[in-house]
């Protein structure tokens, strides 16, 4: 990913809460020929002291784990809320527009998780995540049922080994920064977003 210094975000705090605000990744491998192939997945940012990984799950149908097993290298890519920038924002006309954007890069070893209790623990794990009231029902669920559902699954884990990550808001254009502001706060979802994340940098006031 192209980083200009003026866009390289390195509070990792922050980074996290982006990767955890915008969890449906795109995970990327090399096939035999060198071609990326790519599966889209919602993944989980965990924590447990100095040490930071991923985990999620595929298909056990989707081919993209026997790639794992060949070559455990794994770019993870996370894409938070982007919007269009009007050159109207500045106060003079010598200006083009541009598009601002959010985005973390993530390199990484991935390890396959197949044991069943595992697989068991990750899956409620996400469940507790996205839908809490939901871990009781699939408590009572049969477990034969269980165990069917767990065989269609593989899961996995990543070792995060470098973080790269992008937050391009115009940072290095302080006279377009109030201007811009009020348009993403009348903007769609995106842009109200980013709106939000500009006082979290502290681009445009504090949070």
């Amino acid at each position: 990913m192209y980083l200009p210094s003026q866009f390289t975000a390195t509070d990792t705090r922050l980074i996290l809460q982006l990767m955890r605000e915008h969890s449906f990744a795109l995970l990327i491998s090399n096939d035999a020929d060198g071609l990326p192939f790519t599966s889209h997945l919602p993944l989980n940012v965990l924590e447990a002291g100095n040490r930071i990984w991923i985990e999620g799950h595929v298909a056990k149908a989707n081919m993209h784990h026997k790639l794992w097993a060949e070559n455990p290298k794994i770019l993870a890519v996370f894409t938070g809320p982007h919007a269009y920038l009007s050159p109207s924002v500045y106060p003079d006309l010598a200006h083009v527009p541009t598009w601002n954007y959010l985005a973390v890069h993530v390199h990484g070893h991935i390890e396959l998780v197949q044991e069943e209790s595992q697989k068991d623990a990750l899956l409620k794990r996400l469940i507790a995540l996205h839908e809490p009231d939901y871990a009781l029902q699939w408590r009572s669920l049969d477990a034969q049922f269980q165990q069917k559902m767990l065989a269609g699954i593989v899961g996995f884990r990543i070792t995060i080994e470098k973080l790269d990550a992008k937050f391009k808001l115009n940072q290095h254009r302080v006279e377009s920064h109030a201007a811009m502001l009020a348009a993403y706060r009348l903007g769609d979802q995106n842009a109200q977003a980013l709106a939000l994340w500009m006082q979290r940098l502290g681009i445009a006031g504090p949070d």
